[in-house]
């Protein structure tokens, strides 16, 4: 059950969703990307030394009421409590991983929904190189184009699904899951992995992403990243810059 905090009038306004509140596949489509262009990937917190809570209810405090972001557990968790509102049902899975160079645990959240008889995988919490539109479980080893980025699902030698993203003229591996079910508690060791052991990314620098029509724009410690159209911009940024572009890019200027 979602919250009593939380409502979709709310968690609408708060994405800027007009459209209606309908269990298809449109609104699913459409829901996703409008959240993916309000609710900034970061994590501002955990720089700050404090470990993210998985409540529902302080979630949608933070993002709706705190107007934050969050990482996967929070963004994807937010979007989970829209989906229930419209009656669709939906899944956690848990990811592994894929871009480091050793294997790592199945420490991402994700969501499979399903809408019009079929299963999709959703994510707004994949920072840097999430996906920006559901993706059917069922359309294998065909590439996907999501505006300037394509993706592609498969299946890994494991049998479990496999994301890849396009870059240049190779196709990178992202995450593999399977559709076992996930509950919120089956998250919480990750999630304290994520936010307070020294070896995680997201406890070693700072992490701010926040898509939009033509890309992206990546905040990473001190880096600034601009995607537009495939084509990428870079500059260093100093303290006082970065908290600028913290406020006027991300629209986090309470928590800067």
């Amino acid at each position: 059950m979602n919250p009593e905090n939380f409502t979709l009038q709310r968690y609408f306004e708060r994405i800027g969703y007009r459209g209606k509140a309908r269990a298809d596949a449109a609104t699913l489509a459409e829901m996703m990307r409008c959240q993916l262009f309000t609710v900034p990937f970061e994590n501002l917190d955990v720089q700050a030394g404090r470990v993210i809570s998985l409540v529902p209810q302080d979630i949608v405090e933070k993002i709706i009421d705190r107007k934050r972001g969050g990482y996967c557990y929070e963004v994807n968790g937010l979007f989970s409590m829209a989906l229930g509102a419209l009656g669709i049902p939906f899944r956690f899975v848990a990811a592994r991983p894929m871009f480091y160079p050793a294997r790592r645990p199945k420490t991402h959240m994700a969501v499979i929904a399903t809408v019009e008889g079929e299963d999709w995988l959703c994510d707004l919490g994949f920072g840097s190189y999430g996906i920006r539109a559901p993706m059917r479980l069922g359309v294998l080893d065909v590439e996907v184009p999501q505006d300037a980025d394509r993706f592609m699902l498969s299946r890994a030698e494991s049998g479990e699904y496999l994301l890849r993203s396009r870059s240049g003229d190779k196709w990178l591996n992202q995450y593999e899951f399977d559709l076992s079910p996930q509950e919120w508690v089956d998250f919480e060791p990750a999630n304290y992995l994520n936010s307070t052991h020294p070896g995680a990314i997201f406890v070693q620098k700072l992490l701010v992403v926040l898509h939009n029509e033509l890309g992206r724009d990546i905040l990473a410690g001190n880096n600034l990243k601009t995607v537009t159209n495939g084509k990428i911009e870079e500059r260093m940024l100093d303290q006082e810059e970065r908290r600028s572009v913290i406020d006027s890019k991300f629209g986090l200027a309470s928590a800067a």
